[in-house]
């Protein structure tokens, strides 16, 4: 990694989703390590401190969906959707129905103050806990989001430039003051219980 000019081709577990060679509906899973994981209009160069990544050894990817680039780590729930294209349903309005499904079944879990946030963001209060993309191919959306459940807003930190892009209510904040985590909030659910109400969130939007 002493030269990287691109990402790798994009094959962590979710990667099906991306080529419909899939027959499931949802797929969740941890990381087993830590990765960066660009946008598809992000650059290694203009998003990477690139000198920690490869310091550490870290894989960077590209994937076809939109967003700005993320770091992914075992302290974190990684899910993905595969939805019907609704062709009158905007983005933001695809977004928000999501987000207020996840809001339902993770305040269930006795975590508050949950808010939908910028685009697609979910939130406690103003900081941010979950980001999500979608990419388009023919009549398939394919949505995936990454919950921060534990993970050290440090490390996101070390690999990371401030995006490009932000949503309003980042209000120019570095990643320490913007990002947070369930743990970090007080709310120590074990991830299993967490996964289990993000798949309930997902397939009440299914039905």
């Amino acid at each position: 990694m002493d030269h990287i000019s691109v990402p790798a081709r994009y094959d962590l577990p979710d990667y099906s989703f991306f080529d419909s060679s899939t027959n499931s509906r949802y797929f969740l899973w941890q990381p087993d390590n830590v990765y960066i994981v660009l946008g598809r209009a992000n650059s290694i160069e203009k998003s990477v401190l690139l000198d920690k990544a490869v310091a550490d050894n870290v894989k960077i990817y590209q994937r076809p969906s939109g967003g700005e680039s993320v770091v992914l780590s075992p302290k974190m729930v990684v899910f993905s959707a595969l939805f019907k294209r609704n062709q009158s349903e905007k983005p933001g309005a695809f977004f928000s129905n999501i987000n207020q499904n996840l809001i339902e079944h993770l305040s269930e879990l006795g975590i508050e103050n949950l808010n939908s946030k910028g685009i697609s963001d979910l939130s406690i209060g103003d900081k941010k806990i979950m980001g999500s993309s979608m990419y388009l191919k023919g009549n398939d959306l394919f949505y995936h989001a990454v919950l921060n459940v534990s993970e050290e807003v440090s490390l996101i930190s070390k690999y990371l430039k401030h995006p490009k892009k932000e949503p309003d209510y980042r209000k120019g904040r570095p990643h320490y003051e913007f990002v947070t985590s369930l743990h970090a909030e007080g709310y120590y659910i074990d991830v299993d219980v967490i996964m289990d109400s993000v798949r309930k969130a997902l397939e009440s939007l299914q039905k």
